[in-house]
């Protein structure tokens, strides 16, 4: 049996909340510029719809699953997170504020990265950023792998060095010594719980 979904319509002929496509295909097909996006729980529907639309367009149904969580994560906190057009790739990265999905810093596309990579950099430029800003708050990253290698203070990559990404592992290298010269907090670097809370808010919203 197919999973019940919910449809926001944001601009439409009638806008609200949809239980079927058919219903909402009629308030959105030929309609100029409509707005519309399902989701998989009404809680997450309603949240949704009282929202802005330019809060999720082009990102998972998932964001904002946090809201209705039985726990949730700690707040005010930063979330970080990597997108890589392929592997290697264009790399970017960015950190947002958890609870407004403002951003507060971004860098790339960086040529011939992988997702690792920019999971690890995008950490260790959220407690540069914090540092820099006088701030203690709490980092989310949903990467295991660039959690490891913050509280390591190494790159574990084995992405080959070329002429093409030699900016990449300056970035990396220049994490790496500020890692060596600084203790991290005491909290060190949260998990976010994807299962419970849906995508990170700093999600490219390409996957």
């Amino acid at each position: 049996m197919p999973k019940q979904r919910y449809y926001i319509v944001w601009k439409g002929r009638k806008t609200g909340i949809f239980t079927s496509w058919a219903e909402c295909e009629k308030q959105v097909k030929g309609f100029a510029d409509a707005r519309y996006k399902a989701f998989e729980s009404r809680a997450e529907a309603e949240a949704a719809f009282k929202s802005k639309y330019e809060n999720f367009k082009g990102k998972p149904s998932t964001l904002g699953k946090w809201k209705m969580a039985s726990v949730r994560p700690v707040l005010p906190s930063l979330c970080v997170d990597a997108a890589c057009s392929g592997s290697p790739g264009k790399l970017e990265y960015r950190g947002v504020m958890t609870d407004t999905g403002r951003e507060m810093f971004r860098a790339g596309p960086i040529a011939d990265g992988t997702n690792n990579v920019g999971e690890f950099l995008a950490l260790v430029h959220a407690l540069t950023w914090l540092a820099k800003h006088k701030l203690e708050l709490p980092i989310y990253s949903d990467s295991e792998n660039g959690i490891a290698w913050v509280n390591t203070g190494k790159c574990n990559t084995k992405l080959a060095r070329t002429g093409r990404n030699a900016p990449l592992f300056i970035l990396i290298k220049s994490a790496e010594n500020w890692l060596a010269e600084n203790e991290l907090p005491e909290d060190g670097i949260l998990k976010w719980d994807t299962d419970l809370w849906g995508e990170n808010p700093a999600d490219f919203g390409r996957k």
